[in-house]
């Protein structure tokens, strides 16, 4: 079993109000360093497959379910082999 956590974030061009209201909160406690915030969201999942099936299932189930492609892009990240 292999466990893959999907990251899944707005495009590029696509605005963010969450991002943008946490970067306006940040700048009010004083951190005008803080030049972007990029809010997402990730998914743990365990798959009971070899690695060398991973990318296959994880771009399934993100295709399918996990993202919507006018608005959002994802990645993943294999954890650890359970």
């Amino acid at each position: 079993m292999v466990n893959v956590r999907i990251f899944v974030t707005y495009k590029q061009s696509v605005f963010d109000p969450q991002g943008e209201t946490i970067k306006d909160a940040i700048h009010s406690l004083g951190h005008d360093e803080v030049k972007t915030v990029k809010v997402g969201k990730f998914f743990d999942v365990t798959l009971d497959t070899n690695e060398d099936e991973v990318a296959t299932a994880v771009k399934e189930i993100a295709d399918q379910l996990l993202v919507n492609f006018n608005m959002e892009t994802y990645t993943y990240q294999v954890m650890e082999e359970a």
